[in-house]
Formats: structure tokens, C-alpha cells, sequence
């Protein structure tokens, strides 16, 4: 099982990114697949889950109405869009196969920063 994530960076507050992450290993189409991030000095926070073929979204509190997560299982690949982002939003990002984020990538570094 590999996950490797991208597309994070330095953002202004209000700005947007969209996080990728390429799956290979295992049969992508047959889970549910989550993001979860890691501010500094703070634990893992679970942000958003999404159902094996897409159709059903779940959002954290803090996500709502500002990040989207949705899927390619022929590219075997998971995104999050992030919008209107906030310098709490600052964290190292990363794909998980559960909520707890046991089994996940190295992760993407966004930064929210004026």
C-alpha cells in the first residue's frame, strides 16, 4: 500500500489549494478514503471522509461549506479542494485509509499565511 499526496504550499488567507493523492497497492475503488491533518504541536484531526465510489461526503465542523473531497478510481486517485482557507487551517496534510489515520501517506505541508 502506497499513498503520496501533493499540491500543498503557502497561501494567503482566503486563498485556495487542492490536495492530491496518488493510490497504488491496493484496490483503490473498494474503500472509503479520508483525509486527516496534523497542526503543529497538535494531534491528528480527521477533516473529511468520502464513500468508495464518491457519492457520499463527510465533512468535519471545520471543513464545512470550505473544503470538497471527491475521487478518480480509474486514476486511483483522491482530492481535496480547499477554499477560503484560514491560518488555522495550517497543518500537514494527509490521504488516509481510516479515520484515525493509521494508515496514510508522508503527507502535504499547507501554510496560511498574510
Amino acid at each position: 500500500v502506497q499513498l503520496v499526496e501533493s499540491g500543498g504550499g503557502l497561501v494567503q488567507p482566503g486563498g485556495s489549494l487542492t490536495l492530491s493523492c496518488v493510490a497504488s497497492g491496493f484496490t483503490f475503488s473498494d474503500y472509503w478514503m479520508y483525509w486527516v491533518r496534523q497542526a503543529p504541536g497538535k494531534g491528528l484531526e480527521w477533516v473529511s471522509s468520502i464513500n468508495n465510489y464518491g457519492g457520499s461526503q463527510y465533512y468535519a465542523d471545520s471543513a464545512k461549506g470550505r473544503f470538497t473531497i471527491y475521487r478518480d478510481n480509474a486514476k486511483s486517485t483522491l482530492y481535496l479542494q480547499l477554499n477560503s482557507l484560514k491560518p488555522e487551517d495550517t497543518a500537514m496534510y494527509f490521504c488516509a485509509m481510516n479515520s484515525d489515520g493509521a494508515s496514510r501517506g508522508p503527507g502535504t505541508q499547507v501554510a496560511v499565511s498574510s
